[in-house]
């Protein structure tokens, strides 16, 4: 009976933890997967001289890369903040990669509901794109 009580106990304690975990993975890949798309549009840019557009829709949890591929974030991930780009149509913000290999910059946070948020930085100047934890505040 004690035996069957500590396992009552440690799953009640494990089994929110390992949910937790698993969403915190889906933003973080989220995070990651929109800055690779964000380098790729900023190669493009630099290699057929032709300013590229990643436009963000917050209502509708996407992305748009260039005028072609609509992407959607995972059920439980969400645009936390969004600063930066340039904003096209309500709540709708682009951000534009040049053939110089600037940006317009700007900072877009993703998380998922009480898990880590993760903040993509993308330089104005350089067009240098970053992934890292959010800070909590």
């Amino acid at each position: 009976m004690l035996v069957l009580l500590l396992l009552g106990v440690s799953a009640t304690i494990v089994l929110p933890n390992i949910d937790k975990g698993l969403r915190d993975r889906e933003a973080r890949i989220a995070a990651l997967n929109l800055a690779a798309v964000a380098r790729d549009l900023r190669s493009r840019a630099l290699s057929e001289g032709v300013p590229q557009a990643l436009a963000l829709n917050v209502p509708q949890n996407s992305y748009l890369v260039g005028k072609s591929r609509d992407v959607r974030l995972p059920a439980d991930v969400r645009f936390v903040s969004i600063e930066g780009g340039e904003p096209t149509e309500r709540d709708v913000r682009t951000f534009y990669f040049f053939p110089n290999g600037s940006t317009l910059g700007g900072t877009i946070v993703l998380g998922a509901e009480a898990s880590a948020a993760y903040r993509i930085r993308v330089e104005a100047l350089t067009g240098r794109v970053e992934v890292g934890r959010a800070d909590p505040s």
